[in-house]
Formats: structure tokens, sequence, C-alpha cells
């Protein structure tokens, strides 16, 4: 008898050790499912915080879970598996307990199911309740277990538990029912996020706040008798109110974060040097800048720290879900015409070659450069001006007669240097560089200031971490580029704006296609453009008026005081006109005192060269000084004039168009202008 005995305990013992063994055998077999899930792609403002995020592929929020309160794990754990800790992936007492409940009550009362469990019921979008599916989350569970440790586990359920909708995981749920990332939530948003994947969509608080207010109830009881909440605190977490609406995600920056997106779509996480709260309120001023001006156009804005190359905000347009203004397009990348934003560096240039000086006399005169006859914005002419008032003033005539001293190839190229890629029509660049006649975009623009800012030292701009670094090439002198700093320093601010030195220059291209603010202190740099993304005019707008506004403002943001700009260099000429070198008191081109000079020459005195004029009874008059009569006069090269010895004559002409008026002297000398009749 006691032999048997002994022998039926052997066959116990080794049948229990097959089927240990057994077991083991099919837990080792067992095949997981990816444990790596696809997370939102995000976009971080410098301090980490979230700019904007995106579904991943089936339309799912699903994000990294980052820091989590440590009071929501340790209510996720008393509430769903008070013994996860010790168990190895399934819970014999609590799938007894509920067995014995659903017998007794002739339904399920309570579950069985482990974290783990749910892990891999999630893992395999697999059922709950089928007998089949049951036994495979055991298999599941228990291989996780052998694979994973326990905090893995409950990373991957803070990753992947529903919460209603297409949300999914613990930050997604966050965001969008707190608008707030759940490193540290109160005890009844906690509740709240322990409850809802037990039955997302009938929990769903932005659709059954009730419902949701009751399971979040039954949590915090839990929460009592197991002595992670006080009384107090319950009692006060059961007056917080459940949220009814589900917020949006961040969407900062929308266009940044398209390109960062897209230049690495393998990347999950894109660090940026953008500052959240101010990236947010220029936003704000964007929208608000173009409420009132019809709905096409649009607006963009550069914001930099010059000092250390970071891009601090970006924004590409007023709307960026904005079909009207073409809110889709990036106007920060956006070719555009500058206007006359680039005159700084060809005064720049000058100064740097010692050409001029900004007490330099220069004039604004009807000039022609071959068949290029440039006019002011204005069409007038101030005659004999110092260069600083030229720059200030935005004068065309002075920028092209330095434009054509330095040569425009220059100009392109010192933009170059600045890290800058213009694009000139047709790629030979012109005079009309000078005036807008080229493309840049305004992050290139914003760059080019940003060198002139640290006194001709170029930097690279950039919104990515450790992007940033200074290039090689310096613009031109630290003296010339203070100099130009200085004359935009003293131009007055728009209307109501905060007065201070800022070194700014506005400008806006040929027919009030685009409207321009560029400008610095000594920390910042600034670019603001308005316009249609489009192209087309905006009648009456001009740079001063629709750009420098918003440029003042968004410095106003920026901090409460402008940063000083820099002293002058040691080496800076700083004198009178009368006291400057003789060179520099008037400009002359160079070669100027080799060329050909016919005193006594006649010139047009009237109509100036590319006026617009009305006819006064089918007739115009013109004057002429200097030269020696008597005079004849041609209409586009056929006589209207003969022998005339007076020096103001009524010319005959059909109009409208163009017409070029030429007046000879006796001596057979010469002189000519163009001008549009009306």
């Amino acid at each position: 008898m006691r032999r048997s005995a002994l022998l039926a305990l052997a066959l116990l013992l080794f049948l229990a050790a097959a089927a240990r063994d057994g077991l083991d055998r099919w837990v080792d077999l067992t095949v997981l499912p990816p444990l790596t899930v696809e997370t939102s792609t995000e976009v971080r403002a410098r301090d980490g915080s979230l700019l904007r995020a995106f579904t991943v592929s089936d339309g799912r929020w699903r994000l990294e879970p980052g820091q989590v309160d440590p009071l929501l794990v340790q209510m996720l754990v008393a509430y769903e598996d008070k013994r996860f800790y010790s168990h190895s992936g399934i819970d014999p007492r609590a799938m007894l307990r509920a067995a014995g409940q659903a017998a007794l009550n002739g339904r399920v009362v309570s579950g069985g199911s482990t974290l783990t469990m749910q892990v891999a019921r999630l893992l395999e979008d697999s059922g709950t309740g089928r007998l089949p599916g049951k036994l495979r989350q055991i298999r599941l569970a228990l291989a996780l277990e052998r694979r994973l440790d326990k905090a893995q586990i409950l990373d991957l359920y803070l990753r992947i538990a529903p919460y209603g909708g297409n949300l999914e995981g613990i930050r997604a749920a966050s965001l969008a029912y707190f608008g707030k990332e759940p490193r540290r939530l109160t005890p009844a948003e906690a509740a709240l996020l322990v409850a809802l994947p037990q039955s997302p969509e009938t929990r769903r608080p932005d659709r059954s706040p009730e419902v949701a207010r009751a399971a979040r109830s039954r949590v915090l009881a839990r929460m009592a008798g197991a002595g992670l909440l006080a009384p107090d605190r319950i009692a006060a977490a059961e007056t917080e109110p459940v949220p009814t609406m589900r917020r949006d995600f961040p969407a900062l920056a929308p266009h940044l974060s398209q390109r960062l997106r897209a230049a690495a779509p393998a990347q999950t996480v894109h660090p940026t040097t953008l500052d959240a709260g101010l990236q947010a309120g220029l936003e704000s001023l964007a929208a608000r800048s173009v409420r009132f001006a019809g709905d096409r156009l649009s607006v963009a804005i550069v914001v930099a720290d010059h000092q250390t190359g970071e891009i601090l905000a970006s924004v590409g347009a007023a709307d960026w879900t904005s079909d009207a203004r073409a809110g889709f397009l990036d106007m920060t990348q956006a070719l555009r015409s500058p206007g006359s934003t680039l005159k700084p560096f060809v005064y720049g240039l000058a100064f740097d070659d010692g050409l001029a000086h900004p007490e330099t006399l220069i004039e604004d005169r009807p000039t022609a450069y071959g068949t290029y006859a440039p006019q002011n914005f204005d069409r007038t002419f101030r005659g004999t001006v110092p260069v600083r008032e030229a720059l200030q003033l935005s004068l065309n005539i002075p920028v092209v007669t330095l434009t054509e001293a330095v040569g425009p190839a220059r100009l392109l190229a010192s933009l170059e240097r600045a890290g800058a890629r213009p694009v000139v029509p047709g790629g030979q660049p012109g005079l009309a560089v000078a005036l807008g006649g080229v493309g840049i975009s305004l992050q290139d623009l914003v760059q080019a200031y940003a060198a002139l800012a640290r006194l001709g030292r170029p930097v690279r701009l950039s919104a990515v971490p450790g992007g940033a670094a200074d290039l090689p090439q310096p613009l031109f002198a630290p003296e010339a580029a203070w100099q130009v700093a200085d004359i935009l320093a003293g131009l007055a601010p728009p209307p109501n704006a905060p007065r201070g030195r800022l070194a700014y220059k506005t400008g806006t291209s040929y027919g009030h296609r685009d409207a321009l603010a560029v400008g610095f202190d000594g920390r910042h740099v600034v670019g603001v453009w308005m316009g249609r993304a489009d192209g087309t005019p905006v009648p009456g707008a001009f740079g001063g008026d629709l750009a420098a506004p918003v440029l003042f403002e968004v410095f106003g943001r920026l901090a409460p005081a402008l940063t000083p700009l820099p002293p002058p260099p040691p080496a800076t000429l700083i004198l009178p006109n009368a006291r400057l070198p003789q060179p520099l008191q008037r400009f002359r081109p160079r070669g100027a005192l080799f060329s050909a000079v016919t005193p006594g020459a006649p010139e047009v005195a009237f109509p100036p060269d590319g006026a617009e004029l009305a006819l006064t009874r089918g007739a115009l008059v013109v004057k002429v000084r200097n030269g020696e009569p008597p005079f004849t006069w041609l209409a586009n090269g056929a006589p209207v004039v003969l022998a005339d010895r007076a020096r103001e004559a009524a010319i005959p002409l059909a109009g409208p168009g163009f017409v070029t008026l030429s007046v000879i002297d006796a001596q057979g000398r010469s002189a000519a202008v163009t001008v549009a009749l009306r």
C-alpha cells in the first residue's frame, strides 16, 4: 500500500514536471506581435513642449507617453491589477474571483485580466469575452512577462490603451481632455484616465459626461480602500468638473513642422529652437493683422536671435487652414521681390569701398543708364542730398548710382556670403536688383539682415538645435555695417509705435505685390512680409503702412525694452560733410575724372525723364537749359520744332503712350528724355 502511494506521488510529480515543461515550451514558442508601435511624429519647442503632432498612419493620435504622474500609475495598478508587480502575467486569484462572481450572479461582475493580459489583448486587438481569445491573451501575457520587465509592460499600456475616438495612450488622452501633459495630474484627472480604457466609447466624457463621472467615482472610491487617497482629497476630486469636450492638439508652426517632418520622415521627435509662447502670440498677431484687410491678404513673420543664430518663431501664413489666403503656402520660404529692403547692402558696399560716407552728397536727379531710367517712388526728385537722407528716404536714383559703382554682381555675392540664395530672372543681375528686381525668401532676407546686425559677420540661421553656425566670409567691414545700422536707426517709427533705437527698413515691390519690413536691435532680427500668396497686387499696400507696424509690435513682444545697438567700431569715421576728405564730400562715380564731359551741353529742363504727363489741348510744353540756340526738337526721332531760339516750346503730340523727346542745339549737342503721355 505504501509502495503504491509512493509510485502515485512519483507519477504525480512527473506529470507536474512534464506539464510545467510543456507549459514552458508552449510559452517559449509564442509568436509575439510587434512590440514597437507606431507613434505620432512630434515637433517640440525649445523647452520641450509640444508645438505640433501628426496622427499615425491609421489616423490615430498615439504619442510617446513621456513623463507620467506617479499617482496615475499607482492608481492604475491599484484599480486594475494590484498584484501586478508580483505575478508572472496572470493572477490566478483574480481569475478565480471573477469566475466565482460570474457563476453566482449569472453575469460578468469583474474581470480577471491583468494589466499584462490587457496589453496582450491591445497588441493583437483581440476580443475579451470568448475562451479562445482569453487563452491567447494568457499565453501572450506569460510570454510578455518573460521578454519584458514590468516597466516596459506598463510603458506599452500607457502607449496603446484606448481612450475614446481616435485617442490612444495616456498622453494623447491627457492633451485632448485636459489640455496638459500627463506629468502632473489632479486626482480627479488621474481617476478619469484610469477609468476610460475599460469602456472607452461609452465613458467618453465629451459624449457621456455623466457616465464618465460615475466611472471616475468608482475609481476614487477604490483608492480610498487602497489607502492611496485621503477622504478629503477624494471629496475634493468629486467636485472637480468632468471635461465635456475634446481640445485640439497643438498645431503651432505648422509650416516649419511640415518641413522638418518631410526632411526626416523616419525621425519621430523633432526638437526646435522655437519659443512656444512667442510662436503662439505671433500667430495670433498675424491673424489679427489681416482680419480687416480682405480675405486674400496673408502675412509671414520670422524672428531670430542673431547672436546665436537660433530662429525663435516662424509664421508662414496668417491662417494655415484658409484656402482663400492660400494658407497652405509657407511664405517665409517663397521667392518674392524684396522691394527696397536690399538698399542698405548697396550702401554698405559703397561705404566699405570708400566710395561714400553717410554725410557724402549725392545727386537725386533724372538719370538714364542706357535704356534704363529709374524713377523715385513718388516720381519727384530732391536734387543734391546727403547719402544718409537718400537711404532714409529710400530714394531710387542714388542707390542705382551706387549700384552701378559697386556692381550688381557684388550685391548678389554679398547676399550669398550672408547665406541667402537670391534668384535673378534671366540669371544676369542688372541695376534693378537694388530696387527689388530679384527673388529672395523672407527667411533669407532676415538672414542677410542678421549679418548686418552683427557688424558684417554672417550667421546661418536655423530652427534646429545646433544648426546655427558662423559663416566664414564677412559681408563688409564692421565700420560700414555700423554706419548702415546707424542710418536705419534714425528712421522714425510708425505712428503709435514705441520709440527706440531699432534699425529697420521697409520695402514695397513693383505693383504693390509685396509689403515688407525688416529690422534689428542688439539681440533680435525680425522680418515681416504682407501680401497675397498668389502674387496679385494689393492696391495701396506699402511696407511702411502695412508691415512696419507689425514689425514694431513683434519687437514689443520680444522684451520689455529694445536691446541697445552696438557702439561704433574704433575706426569709424564720424564727421560732418565739411570735414570729410575731399573725395568723400561729393559722390563721383568710378572713372568720373576721365569721362568725356561736354561743358554747356543742352539739358531738357522739362519734362523730367520718366515722368507721366497729361496733354493740354494736344500739346506738351518743353523747356531746355544750357546749350546754344536755335534749338530743334524731335519726338520719337521726327522733327516737330525747327530752329527755335526760345528755350520753351509747345510740341503737338497725339498721345497717349511713350514718347522720346530730343533737343539739338546750334553746336549739334543733344539731350533726350522719355515720358509717358496719358
